[in-house]
């Protein structure tokens, strides 16, 4: 499974982005999907996750409200839609993936992706 992640940007606080990860591979309908991200000099964390389905979703407090993930199977496509952007959002943001036997969202992820930058000022 291989994963491009896009749609960063720099925004100023209150905006929006959307981000957008597509996945090749033919295993993506049974693919669980992350997005995680990194700011300088901290240590990488999950932002949101979910299952291969799209029933179940998962979501960091720091981002609960604001953001949401979503799952396009027929575009093998995963979203992230960032609402009312904060400072603190700033970092890098990576898609992941793991194949999955079961409809969850789980603690790891197998594949990761490029990141994209996202930059908001206040």
């Amino acid at each position: 499974v291989q994963l491009q992640a896009s749609g960063g940007g720099s925004v100023q606080t209150g905006g929006s982005l959307r981000l957008s990860c597509v996945t090749s591979g033919r295993t993506f309908r049974r693919c669980a999907m992350g997005w995680f991200r990194q700011a300088p000099g901290k240590e990488r964390e999950f932002v949101a996750g979910i299952s291969w389905s799209g029933g179940t979703t998962m979501y960091s407090d720091s981002v609960k409200g604001r953001f949401t993930i979503s799952k396009d199977n027929a575009e093998n496509t995963v979203y992230l839609q960032m609402n009312s952007l904060k400072p603190e959002d700033t970092a890098v943001y990576y898609c992941a993936a793991s194949e999955m036997a079961y409809d969850y969202v789980p603690p790891s992820y197998d594949y990761w992706g490029l990141g994209t930058q996202v930059t908001v000022s206040s």
